[in-house]
């Protein structure tokens, strides 16, 4: 019998739209926590909307919303903000990725929510963080990924700066919440069940991930330059173009494994060479020793690269296209493509969940919810009777 999921019986409030705070709830809900999605009402989140849709839905929907509740409150209305107080006041985590001030103004900021609930923890996303002279800026994952540092480090030497093809900054802004929800989590339960507020800011996120870029400048003034599909500092590792034209990925860097390369590639006089025997001469050979890899890889397809490298042991791969990966064994027998029924019946495939879990795996069911499909169930369970609920959405709260 399958364990109780870690999560279960956490309950979190949802405020914010898009990506950073979506993500974070997405994965607190996979894990059995229940997400209380808040959502403006006709018009909802706009990511409903974006990329791919089917009709009004975009099928990046179904993940980043899956074991969501929707309840449609308008949040600029006096009313709304009053629900979702009273929500706050019973809930276990808030997450929410507005413009820092923005829910100071509809009272629904921490200092208010903790005087109802103190045991509240708060998530808050943005892109400069809640202090320092930059945190009124509207924060966009673009804009953090290059104020941490991450794009003038990403495409090819001497070229306009590329962005990786992903909301990169978002979602290591989400992830970097979890982490604090459940650091937070931990300390109240430890520590006599008080919250606190975390402050993750988008472009903090990129720069925590940016290895010894800060000790290296400050020692010796080294700036990381952009090193296209190379690895910086580590030789050989690179994307190697075949004769069928499609790219190898080799990961030679280890120095027993560049010998195996070099012996497999025909070239033992660079791997008996002393001077390549470590990485820090390697790196300063760097182009004799990719022409030489490129040189043997140019005769061959990728599968039968492919083949020769892991029958010498050493680390290669191909570079995935999405179809690459809906046709894949090893994603399909690890459980990371899962298909789901939606609510109009029809059937997605979509990720599956990540981390694993031994004992309590996380799970979803579903796609994402439709607008407001748990309002009133959500409200009802408050105490909010039919006729109010009616007047509310009159109103246009609800």
């Amino acid at each position: 019998m399958r364990n109780k999921q870690p999560l279960s019986g956490l309950r979190v409030i949802e405020m914010g739209s898009l990506i950073a705070g979506p993500f974070a709830a997405k994965t607190l809900g996979e894990f059995g926590a229940e997400v209380i999605k808040i959502e403006p009402p006709r018009l909802g989140d706009p990511l409903r909307s974006w990329r791919t849709p089917d009709g009004t839905t975009s099928m990046w929907w179904h993940v980043q919303a899956r074991n969501k509740k929707s309840v449609a409150i308008d949040l600029r209305q006096p009313e709304g903000q009053e629900l979702v107080r009273q929500l706050a006041s019973e809930a276990d985590v808030v997450i929410e990725n507005f413009r820092p001030g923005t829910l100071e103004k509809w009272g629904l900021d921490y200092e208010t929510l903790s005087v109802l609930n103190p045991a509240l923890v708060m998530l808050r996303i943005s892109g400069y963080g809640q202090t320092g002279p930059l945190r009124d800026l509207a924060g966009f994952g673009v804009v953090a990924e290059a104020m941490g540092g991450l794009r003038y480090i990403t495409g090819m030497p001497g070229e306009v700066p590329v962005r990786p093809g992903i909301s990169i900054g978002d979602s290591l802004s989400a992830l970097h919440g979890v982490i604090g929800v459940l650091l937070a989590l931990y300390h109240r339960a430890a520590n006599g069940g008080q919250g606190q507020m975390i402050d993750v800011a988008l472009y903090e996120s990129v720069f925590n991930m940016m290895e010894g870029a800060v000790p290296e400048f400050d020692r010796f003034g080294v700036v990381r330059e952009p090193a296209g599909s190379g690895l910086p500092g580590i030789v050989p590792t690179n994307a190697y173009l075949c004769a069928d034209r499609r790219f190898v990925l080799i990961v030679g860097n280890g120095d027993s494994i560049f010998k195996r390369l070099m012996k497999l590639i025909g070239r033992d006089d660079l791997g008996n060479s002393p001077e390549l025997a470590r990485n820090p001469g390697r790196v300063e050979q760097m182009e004799r020793i990719d022409a030489a890899i490129s040189e043997w890889t140019a005769r061959l397809p990728l599968e039968d690269a492919l083949d020769a490298l892991g029958q010498a042991r050493v680390p290669a791969g191909k570079v995935f296209t999405i179809k690459d990966i809906m046709d894949d064994k090893h994603y399909a027998a690890r459980g990371m493509l899962r298909t789901v029924q939606l609510n109009d019946g029809s059937k997605l495939k979509v990720p599956g969940v990540v981390p694993k879990l031994s004992a309590t795996p996380g799970n979803f069911e579903g796609g994402g919810p439709d607008l407001g499909q748990h309002t009133e169930s959500v409200l009802a369970a408050m105490g909010v009777d039919d006729a109010r609920m009616e007047q509310l959405r009159q109103k246009g709260v609800i």
